[in-house]
């Protein structure tokens, strides 16, 4: 389940990042007073925290199930 928080904070965080590479306009800190502000901080803290965490499933095995029966 933090798997997929993470992977959710962190598109969204890359979605914001777009938006500022392609119009100069940055979601977050527009929605919480500037990019200085406490709250867009700890929201920026946690993206970074969540790319981090992100990072460890690049080496996780693969937990998925497959069905090799052809309907």
């Amino acid at each position: 389940m933090i798997d997929k928080i993470a992977l959710v904070l962190l598109i969204i965080g890359g979605l914001n990042w777009g938006l500022v590479g392609i119009f100069g306009f940055d979601l977050v800190a527009w929605a919480f007073g500037g990019a200085g502000s406490i709250i867009s901080r700890a929201i920026y803290i946690i993206i970074a925290i969540c790319a981090i965490w992100c990072i460890s499933l690049l080496f996780k095995k693969n937990d998925c199930i497959t069905d090799d029966k052809i309907d």
